[in-house]
């Protein structure tokens, strides 16, 4: 008979999650890696293949963490109301003390090897995933008239994800979650305070 795991593969994951949120997924090495796992490496390329396929598990664990509070967010009546919760509560996500500072969709591969071009792509679809849901929803704010929705949805999709991207890299250098706040209040009111220039451009 096989010998059942020793280890618990969510909590394993997690761990290998905020990992590779601190580090990012060149600067993660398999020995902090299996370290924070609590596994020695035969066991992490059993379970989970890889560095690249941990990284892949890893990124999905952490999508599967968000959607809760952003399908409530976006699922307010108005496109004002959506941005304005959804980009409050990224600011205590990615500020949170609970976690690394920053998102990991964000910062866990930028500029890297072209051994590791896959994974920049494979997070870079991700967050283009995420302008997906955004736009689909601002396209229905104006279907159902909604009078909040002053901007094309692909160009107000696009500021959204990049403005809660913003908010999450100026949390990992430090600053704190009641300025990015401020920030959110002030982007909010210059968006939807008055029509967007070539709107429909």
């Amino acid at each position: 008979m096989a010998r059942p795991r020793e280890f618990d593969i969510d909590t394993a994951l997690d761990r290998a999650v905020d990992v590779f949120w601190e580090h990012g997924y060149e600067g993660a090495s398999l020995a902090q890696l299996t370290e924070a796992m609590g596994i020695n490496k035969p066991s992490m390329y059993a379970a989970f293949g890889d560095k690249r396929q941990l990284f892949e598990k890893a990124v999905q664990r952490y999508i599967a963490g968000g959607p809760a509070w952003e399908m409530e967010a976006f699922a307010l009546p108005t496109a004002r109301e959506a941005v304005t919760t959804f980009l409050h509560r990224t600011v205590d996500v990615v500020a949170s003390d609970d976690h690394p500072h920053g998102c990991l969709v964000v910062q866990g591969i930028g500029k890297c090897s072209p051994d590791n071009r896959p994974m920049r792509d494979y997070v870079a679809q991700q967050r283009a995933n995420a302008v997906e849901f955004i736009r689909e929803r601002f396209e229905r704010a104006v279907a159902e008239g909604d009078p909040t929705m002053n901007a094309d949805p692909e160009t107000l999709a696009l500021y959204t994800a990049g403005l809660s991207e913003g908010i999450a890299v100026r949390a990992n250098d430090g600053i704190p979650a009641e300025k990015l706040h401020r920030m959110v209040d002030l982007a909010v009111r210059g968006v939807f305070a008055q029509p967007v220039a070539n709107a429909a451009r």
